[in-house]
């Protein structure tokens, strides 16, 4: 199914029945600040299972990153940290970056193994930010790579929604997307290091 949703001013009702598709284990494609991701609910390993499928990759190895609605969510999911990261995260989200912190023991049983840190996201766009207020708990999301090989991402959500139609539940229309995805930081060390350089500015 391919769901037009305003980006400024999603529709109450076409919120719900992503949430409700999602709550149900589907696979959700939606929107974000950057690129277009595949997206499930965190708590059903089926579908984080399918992902990995279709990422062609095995659950335990994947690096799947979670949107948040807001920071007060962390804390269920991520060990403490320092005043000043906690400090720059705050400045930088909502926006293009994904923070690579120390994981609770929640994660691992999440993805069913030894995993000790969680890529987490808030991103600048309030499709997704509504999706995770009402289905009241964070998302699990992954980029959708383009297989051109002078494309990396595909920004048109109506080439994405042809592909992937038969595969995931819904397709999310909220306008094109970007092609640059997001910078990612490691904030696990003593210094907070830049492991991709993306759209978010540091």
């Amino acid at each position: 199914m391919l769901l037009k949703i305003h980006p400024d001013n999603p529709s109450a009702r076409q919120i719900q029945k992503v949430v409700e598709s999602l709550a149900n284990g589907g696979i959700v494609v939606i929107p974000t600040d950057t690129v277009y991701g595949l997206a499930c609910d965190i708590n059903n390993p089926k579908a984080i299972e399918k992902i990995a499928r279709i990422k062609g990759i095995k659950k335990s190895e994947a690096n799947f990153s979670f949107i948040f609605h807001d920071l007060s969510q962390l804390s269920e999911y991520t060990k403490p940290m320092s005043n000043d990261v906690f400090k720059y995260i705050r400045q930088s989200l909502p926006g293009p970056f994904t923070f690579i912190l120390k994981a609770t023991n929640k994660i691992p049983k999440i993805f069913q193994n030894n995993k000790k840190t969680v890529g987490i996201r808030i991103p600048q766009n309030n499709i997704p930010s509504e999706i995770v207020k009402e289905l009241g708990n964070p998302i699990m999301t992954t980029s959708i790579k383009d297989e051109d090989d002078l494309v990396e991402y595909t920004t048109d959500p109506e080439l994405i929604h042809e592909k992937y139609e038969k595969i995931v539940d819904i397709v999310i229309d909220g306008g094109l997307g970007d092609n640059e995805p997001s910078t990612v930081i490691d904030c696990t060390g003593e210094e907070m290091l830049i492991l991709r350089e993306g759209k978010g500015e540091v």
